[in-house]
């Protein structure tokens, strides 16, 4: 009988292709500041940025069954045209997307929009800090599981 040990250091992601991140998120200000504490952390990612939730699902479902297509989203709940809860729902329901996993990025902390998300599948919740410190530290926590330990699947 042999013992096999994964190695705590094992980075599957490390040697892959830039994660390609979607942002969705309205506001300026913090379109800029994630965007930094994401290259703080040191992910390995190429952003996009959707502004508003028709434009996050028109980007997601027309780069379906291509390379385009997002590895993982990050998705703000207050936004114009569709919420956060909305484009949750209509990729989930999506056979060719509902793979891709969405972190929800946003100011709320109300109990109600958490059991939302989870009831519609979001993979994870993060309220989104208020200062920059604090915001890198949690981009950091995010690159460490999604950037370092997460295996993605191959579509």
């Amino acid at each position: 009988m042999h013992a096999y040990y994964l190695s705590i250091n094992y980075k599957p992601n490390s040697i892959m292709k830039k994660l390609k991140v979607l942002l969705v998120e309205d506001n300026e200000g913090d379109i800029l500041l994630t965007s930094e504490a994401l290259e703080d952390s040191n992910l390995n990612h190429e952003l996009s940025i959707a502004r508003d939730g028709k434009e996050a699902v028109d980007f997601v479902l027309n780069n379906a069954g291509t390379t385009q297509l997002p590895d993982l989203i990050l998705l703000d709940i207050n936004l114009p045209f569709k919420n956060g809860h909305e484009v949750l729902k209509i990729l989930k329901s999506n056979d060719e997307v509902k793979h891709i996993p969405v972190v929800m990025l946003t100011t709320s902390s109300s109990v109600q929009d958490i059991r939302e998300a989870y009831k519609n599948h979001a993979s994870s919740y993060i309220c989104k800090p208020s200062e920059l410190e604090n915001l890198t530290e949690a981009m950091n926590a995010f690159k460490e599981y999604w950037g370092d330990t997460v295996v993605f699947p191959k579509v």
